[in-house]
């Protein structure tokens, strides 16, 4: 089964409720990258009027965790998957549309199958960065997995 964006927002409505409600939606996935979308709205504020960075942190997360999710599902190969790391910046207040992309697909594909051939767990760092209408970076998160090959 491929993952597609709508499979992606319903499994954020019943299991990520928190990102569902503040209104990260997945926009586009394929083989090399991933679009995220939030807009900035009263539930995802923060007391300076503009995005709170947990709202963004979900989101730029989604794009990463969506890439791995469907190399995995694509390996055929039972993998766990965490995130053991992460850091941003954020250099401009985030207010309306931002938009989140991840392009390192090519990333997954090596650390995983490093994963398989070895049978040894592996961290791939993923990079998403948030972009206002204006086509500005709002913030820079980077997020560490780590995929292990299960039994």
């Amino acid at each position: 089964m491929t993952i597609t964006p709508s499979k992606l927002n319903t499994y954020l409505m019943f299991k990520l409720p928190a990102a569902y409600f503040t209104g990260v939606r997945a926009k586009s996935i394929n083989d090399t990258s991933c679009v995220v979308t939030v807009k900035h709205r009263w539930i995802n504020q923060n007391p300076f009027k503009s995005m709170f960075w947990a709202v963004q942190g979900m989101a730029a997360e989604l794009t990463t965790g969506a890439l791995v999710m469907s190399k995995i599902r694509s390996s055929g190969k039972r993998v766990s998957m965490l995130v053991a790391n992460n850091n941003a910046t954020f250099t401009k207040k985030a207010t309306g549309r931002i938009h989140f992309e991840c392009v390192e697909g090519h990333k997954i594909d090596e650390a995983l199958q490093k994963a398989i051939e070895t049978n040894e767990g592996q961290t791939v760092w993923l990079n998403a960065k948030g972009i206002n209408k204006d086509g500005v970076e709002v913030s820079d998160f980077n997020f560490e997995w780590t995929l292990k090959v299960k039994g």
